[in-house]
């Protein structure tokens, strides 16, 4: 997983929150790195209105700028704008906006050498703001948003020298439907995100038969049009979902390892890597094959294992990092209780347990690759609704019909 991609459910924090933080947007792809240009300095993104619907697209390229840090947009050319300056109070921000093709046409912008994301919303321009630290972004789980009643989604991509990474994501939400892509010099399409037939309107509808409190995770606007889900971890921040929902499967998890190991090897090519996990009152230690401790972590809460942070944060580092991201996949997926080996990468075993991520596991059931970034470290065993390419030819985000 792309370091800065395993911060971005918390990007999309509630307004007065991503007003101080000024983070980045988050990134699809790794960190550049030094070595001979072969990515020209924009490529071709086609983008496509499969979607059956009547209303106006507007899309935006936002992210920041690789060669200088700088965050900004880039227009339909190609060419990067950096964003003003904002205020203590968030101000507007200019218009970003890119007007999309009409229902069954296409269009084709420019991607620079950028870490972003390309949003695209339906009827309405999305409102970003600017404070002290950066861009505001939209953050529905607030009601009082101003995008709250917007239809919109993005995909989020990363293009440098090592080429690039595009993905569909629903970390933060799982809304208006789409399909990303690249093309390979051979000319061949590599793509992901595509839901089956019927699968927009069977994971709402698989949502809202899930007891619990799950179906409160949907957001619909006042005249009944079905807006988005939210993911679970801003389903706590909003009140829609119980904040101990999965407290049952972390007490399991706190009780078996109490008396044997969990046992980590987060490096699929590193197979001699290994961690050893083992509870002690509130906290799980890990040591490593020396019996050295490396690393400790307190008994996470359900809003830690949905956000793959706070009692389960994930540094950029080789050690705590790899082994929470590993934690959190396993908590995700229900497999800690029946794989004391893990990661456990094969999904025949995943989200078996009555206590379980439920969103998670009904995008992943509607995809027709079975494919989705259902939570922030869903590319653990290469689950995730990523494509890249060292070498693109073009990119592609195709808007999908809603059933």
């Amino acid at each position: 997983m792309p370091s800065s991609h395993r911060r971005k459910l918390r990007l999309l924090a509630p307004l007065a929150v991503a007003a101080l933080m000024g983070t980045a947007l988050s990134v699809a792809g790794p960190s550049p790195t030094v070595r001979a240009a072969a990515v020209p300095s924009t490529i071709p993104l086609t983008f496509t209105n499969n979607s059956g619907r009547g209303e106006q697209v507007y899309v935006y390229n936002l992210g920041t700028e690789l060669s200088t840090g700088r965050q900004g947009w880039a227009d339909a050319n190609g060419t990067f704008h950096p964003w003003p300056a904002g205020g203590s109070t968030p101000v507007p921000a200019p218009d970003a906006s890119i007007t999309g093709p009409a229902a069954g046409a296409s269009m084709t912008i420019r991607l620079p050498k950028f870490s972003g994301r390309i949003y695209f919303s339906y009827g309405q321009k999305l409102v970003f703001k600017l404070a002290t630290g950066g861009l505001v972004q939209p953050a529905v789980q607030n009601p009082s948003d101003p995008n709250r009643n917007i239809l919109f989604n993005w995909s989020e991509y990363t293009l440098n020298d090592s080429g690039l990474w595009i993905n569909s994501t629903q970390v933060d939400m799982f809304s208006a439907p789409y399909a990303v892509g690249v093309k390979r010099p051979d000319g061949s399409v590599a793509s992901t995100g595509r839901l089956k037939p019927g699968g927009y309107r069977g994971f709402f509808a698989a949502l809202r038969g899930q007891p619990g409190g799950w179906a409160n995770l949907v957001q619909t606007r006042p005249d009944g049009t079905v807006l988005r889900a939210l993911a679970p971890g801003h389903g706590i921040e909003a009140g829609a979902l119980p904040a101990n929902v999965m407290n049952d499967y972390i007490n399991r998890v706190w009780t078996k390892y109490a008396t044997s190991t969990l046992t980590v090897t987060p490096f699929a090519n590193q197979p001699s890597v290994k961690y050893y996990g083992r509870v002690s009152g509130n906290v799980m230690n890990f040591t490593n094959g020396s019996g050295a401790l490396v690393t400790s972590f307190q008994k996470p809460d359900s809003d830690s294992v949905f956000g793959c942070y706070k009692l389960l944060d994930a540094p950029n580092d080789q050690v705590r990092g790899p082994i929470s991201r590993t934690l959190c996949a396993g908590y995700n997926r229900s497999t800690l209780l029946t794989n004391p080996n893990q990661p456990d990468t094969s999904s025949a075993g995943f989200y078996k347990d009555v206590v379980t991520n439920h969103y998670s596991r009904k995008i992943h059931a509607q995809m027709v690759d079975g494919k989705a970034y259902g939570f922030a470290f869903d590319d653990v065993g290469a689950h995730e609704s990523l494509v890249h390419d060292g070498d693109p030819r073009q990119a592609y985000v195709t808007l999908d019909p809603f059933d």
